[in-house]
């Protein structure tokens, strides 16, 4: 088990983690949404390629983060590997790269992922309404500051 830097060969598992986890972030929403796969999603290809990328692997990758300055933008974990850690295991590798403030943002149902980040000094600093799919969403925004460093 190892985190490593993302590299160009790792691109295709990393479409399919998303494909597989995107739309459990938004299962606590009262509508439905149809997966908009990360590859025509363009907003957030870009958001994701500007980033720095890391990859969990065990034998496999299973699971991946971005970090783009002291942001958090993606924490993605292979839906049959969950429950194992690697989540947690990642956003301790992200925080331990952030110097600052560190900002993510989340669904703002999605509490299982935000007492996550509670437990990493993360609080909710902002809610606000934003899109996926075409689809209205309200989202939180965390911020944890550098006292928990």
């Amino acid at each position: 088990m190892k985190i490593r830097p993302y590299c160009e060969n790792d691109y295709q598992k990393i479409l399919d983690i998303y494909a597989e986890s995107k739309l459990d972030e938004l299962r606590f929403e009262k509508i439905k949404f149809e997966l908009l796969p990360l590859d025509k999603d363009k907003k957030r290809l870009a958001e994701l390629t500007e980033s720095d990328i890391y990859v969990y692997e065990d034998k496999e990758i299973i699971g991946y983060a971005a970090l783009f300055k002291s942001e958090i933008r993606a924490l993605f974990v292979c839906p049959t590997a969950r429950s194992r850690g690697i989540g947690t295991c990642l956003l301790e590798f992200l925080l331990s790269k952030i110097n600052d403030a560190a900002t993510l943002y989340v669904a703002k149902t999605n509490m299982p992922a935000k007492q996550l980040y509670q437990k990493y000094g993360f609080s909710v600093t902002n809610e606000f309404q934003t899109e996926y799919n075409g689809k209205p969403v309200f989202a939180s925004e965390m911020v944890r500051n550098t006292s928990h460093g």
